[in-house]
């Protein structure tokens, strides 16, 4: 019997990094450099100074202000098929989660598919599902296998109660300490 492979890990805080996202079809979609910060119990961390600036074919995007990116930790591929990005002092939310495949680490370069679905977490604490209407007509037009419809849905259902709770990451505090660090 063999042991299952353990994900890459993280390059070293302080390490610069590539988040490398692609959408169903390997089509290219938001890249952005990050530093790493470190990783705790919920992940690797990631950090983006404002004026930070992502790219995606046919649009440019500077952040307005300092975030910082949740990576999951290793588990299960429910626990990790997301990608979490918490904004700072004066940013439009608090949290937007791309749902995604499970994010895996290639040298300095983090790679995930995102799946269309995102739950955000305004300043209120009101939380919501966002692009339901891209998913739906994705998964069929991009043709998404229905093990990838199924993980994609529970993974969003399931990062949706844990946002609504306020459960760290989601509570306000987790990801403040990370941009302090940034």
């Amino acid at each position: 019997m063999s042991l299952p492979e353990a994900p890459p890990p993280a390059p070293a805080a302080g390490s610069r990094a590539v988040v490398a996202m692609t959408k169903w079809g390997d089509r290219p979609h938001w890249t952005f450099a990050a530093v790493v910060l470190g990783s705790d119990h919920h992940g690797d961390w990631l950090g983006l100074p404002a004026g930070t600036t992502l790219e995606r074919p046919g649009a440019t995007y500077v952040a307005p202000t300092d975030q910082v990116v949740l990576v999951p930790a290793p588990g299960p591929d429910l626990d990790r098929a997301w990608v979490a990005t918490f904004h700072g002092a004066g940013g439009p939310l608090e949290a937007y989660v791309d749902i995604t495949t499970p994010p895996v680490w290639d040298g300095a370069t983090l790679r995930a598919v995102d799946l269309d679905l995102d739950v955000l977490r305004g300043l209120t604490g009101r939380t919501w599902v966002d692009d339901e209407d891209e998913f739906a007509e994705h998964r069929v037009a991009l043709a998404y296998p229905d093990d990838v419809c199924t993980l994609a849905v529970a993974s969003c259902e399931r990062v949706h109660a844990l946002a609504a709770a306020g459960h760290p990451p989601y509570d306000g505090t987790t990801a403040r300490a990370w941009l302090a660090r940034l």
